[in-house]
């Protein structure tokens, strides 16, 4: 029921149709026992029966993690980047732990992700609507950190403006991880810059004129001082320039932190791909941990999908979102004509090329299993 739960939702099937179970109901009344009545589908009673006791939601949330050291394990990497952000999940009617976001405007859930530089879940939590978006960031991040604490690699992390504190800076600097953590501006910031706020003389050019700027600073909650770099846009039509403050431990080039800190919108891309292609926000359940274990099941259908994108797609069709590969691959349409001798699947028209599908086939049979005691 487990696999079955995650191999089914990258295809977009409804949560709620797995295992229909039509049964004589003793509860219902007189009518039960002339007819059948509807009782809760097995696969649903396995989630919020089984799978949110404690232990269990423990192992599941886990899941997530042991999954990618099994890919890890095949392809070997030779550094990890972690990117955090968070989301939103609409709720309605009284379903715990939802609550007013004033950010998004509405009822909902806020969950937290974390995401490799592959796309892959690392980790995701599942927390009440009205909460900050950095809460709780260190029972997300700390399983993650213990796993790859004995890896040999190089290890970054990315966050946006609500990572910005001196509590994440000191954790990551004692585990010898490299970060680039959005900076929100203020008066001291600005200051350091106050040099470079002049506007150029001249005809502007179409193209933006961006300056870079490195500078030691030190916040009063913080314990030390630390590199702060800020990129200035001056664009063509407007008054005023774009500002972007950036803390990091990083010794490179200014222009190239900025790079690197940018990429880390793909996971909010990686996060739509997650709402669009598996409607994981389709969190339905009043209990909170109900929720919860839902959130870890599409979490990991995510994964099964993103796995299937990096290790069995043709490097032509490498860089298909979830959205396409499900419904050009996955959940395809077709009729079935049998005969006496053979059966014919007629397929839709939007289906891959048939040299293409046996070539997905063929990459898929060769990943078999890493023998235990390979990594």
């Amino acid at each position: 029921m487990f696999l079955g739960g995650c191999a089914t939702r990258p295809a977009g099937l409804e949560p709620a149709t797995y295992g229909l179970e039509i049964r004589c109901s003793q509860v219902v009344g007189g009518r039960a026992k002339e007819r059948t009545a509807a009782s809760t589908s097995l696969m649903g009673r396995f989630e919020t029966e089984i799978l949110t006791q404690e232990r269990n939601l423990q192992c599941l949330m886990n899941l997530l993690g042991q999954w990618v050291d099994k890919v890890h394990q095949r392809n070997r990497i030779k550094e990890i980047i972690l990117d955090m952000d968070s989301s939103d999940s609409p709720t309605y009617g009284q379903q715990e732990g939802s609550a007013y976001n004033g950010h998004f405007g509405y009822t909902c859930y806020h969950p937290l992700f974390v995401f490799n530089q592959f796309g892959d879940v690392e980790r995701a939590l599942l927390r009440g609507g009205n909460v900050h978006s950095a809460n709780d960031w260190q029972s997300v991040l700390e399983p993650i950190v213990s796993r790859y604490r004995d890896f040999n690699i190089a290890r970054f992390f990315r966050g946006d403006a609500a990572f910005a504190n001196p509590d994440v800076y000191r954790y990551l600097e004692a585990e010898g991880y490299f970060y680039a953590i959005r900076l929100i501006g203020n008066a001291i910031l600005h200051d350091k810059i106050e040099h470079l706020m002049t506007r150029p003389v001249g005809r502007p050019s179409k193209k933006p004129m961006v300056l870079y700027h490195s500078f030691q600073y030190r916040a009063a909650s913080w314990d030390k001082s630390r590199r702060v770099i800020t990129k200035i846009e001056w664009h063509a039509g407007e008054l005023f320039p774009k500002i972007g403050f950036i803390v990091t431990n990083l010794r490179w080039k200014s222009s190239n932190v900025v790079k690197f800190y940018n990429k880390r919108g793909t996971a909010e891309q990686w996060i739509k791909e997650g709402k669009y292609a598996l409607n994981w926000t389709r969190l339905s359940c009043h209990g909170f941990f109900d929720n919860q274990v839902r959130l870890q099941l599409f979490a990991l259908a995510y994964n099964l999908g993103n796995f299937l994108r990096r290790l069995a797609l043709p490097k032509k069709i490498k860089d298909w979102s979830l959205r396409t590969l499900q419904v050009k691959l996955i959940k395809i349409g077709a009729k079935v004509v049998r005969h006496s001798r053979y059966v014919i699947f007629q397929m839709a028209e939007v289906l891959v090329s048939k040299s293409l599908f046996y070539e997905i086939l063929e990459r898929i049979s060769h990943l078999k299993p890493v023998p235990i005691g390979s990594g």
